[in-house]
């Protein structure tokens, strides 16, 4: 918190202060500070610990089994994690107290200012001074006299006030500790998000590599099948093409002994017939 630099930049530096010892849950000055490690921003302790146990409920005191609990800081967001001790373990900011006692004493001295008091609708001349209770409204003596909240229970508007801002304050506090728990699930359905995204591409990875390697595998198959069938083929049809050449030559020979057995038909000459029919055994027997 720089107050110096805020300060010489403002027209009138003393209120600028009092704007800088504000504390952002209870919108009071600051009682008891506590510094927020490492942001550095200060809150009530009071405060911090309303925040803190909103946000830890099965965090109980100081002397609890719990060893911790989370804290984020109402200021900036930032998330610090506390020992045992709670708010309590954090760093009181005697300086900020220092410049609190100082402006309270300086305050004290200075005239008090005319502030500009609400006053009446129906009454014009009276100050707001007391709170209805019955219709939840603040508003003047008169009314409560004369006008319409005669019947109404009414109280001291400085005692409604310090009520409504406890309860306001505690509303604040229990707010930001849902805001913490609603980013702490929504952080946790991220990391969940995050995990299913790399547990599906490990997994697309892993059968990509499988159905590679199955890929490499049929191909290599593949290849040793149509060798296979090939070299079956050519056997095949090199044995088939040998019995083709021999049955090929047999059907020569026998036409030629076709031809030889229908000359010696046409021979006339008995001799001539005897002879060519014994050639033509002989050559039917394979002899020269």
């Amino acid at each position: 918190m720089d107050y110096q630099s805020s300060i010489i930049g403002d027209s009138n530096p003393m209120d600028n202060l009092e704007k800088q010892l504000i504390c952002p849950i209870c919108l009071e000055m600051f009682t008891k500070p506590v510094v927020i490690l490492p942001c550095q921003h200060n809150l009530c302790r009071k405060c911090a610990n309303d925040v803190f146990q909103a946000g830890n409920p099965y965090w109980q005191s100081r002397t609890s089994s719990i060893s911790g609990g989370r804290f984020r800081c109402p200021s900036c967001r930032h998330e610090v994690l506390l020992d045992r001790h709670g708010v309590y373990g954090l760093q009181r900011n005697l300086l900020v107290e220092n410049i609190i006692d100082v402006y309270k004493q300086d305050y004290s001295s200075r005239p008090l200012k005319k502030e500009k008091h609400p006053m009446c609708k129906e009454h014009e001349d009276e100050k707001i001074n007391i709170y209805c209770m019955t219709c939840g409204i603040p508003t003047c003596s008169m009314c409560k006299v004369f006008g319409a909240h005669k019947d109404c229970e009414v109280a001291p508007l400085q005692n409604v006030y310090q009520g409504q801002k406890t309860e306001l304050s505690g509303c604040i506090a229990m707010l930001m500790a849902g805001n913490d728990r609603v980013q702490t699930i929504i952080s946790q359905l991220e990391e969940s998000c995050k995990a299913v995204e790399d547990n599906s591409r490990q997994k697309k990875e892993a059968l990509q590599r499988t159905f590679d390697t199955l890929g490499e595998i049929l191909e290599e198959k593949k290849n040793d099948l149509l060798q296979r069938i090939a070299k079956e083929q050519e056997d095949k049809t090199g044995f088939v093409q040998s019995l083709i050449q021999q049955y090929r030559e047999q059907l020569e020979t026998s036409s030629k002994l076709v031809e030889k057995a229908i000359e010696a038909m046409d021979e006339t000459v008995v001799a001539a017939f005897l002879m060519n029919l014994g050639c033509f055994k002989r050559l039917s027997a394979g002899e020269d």
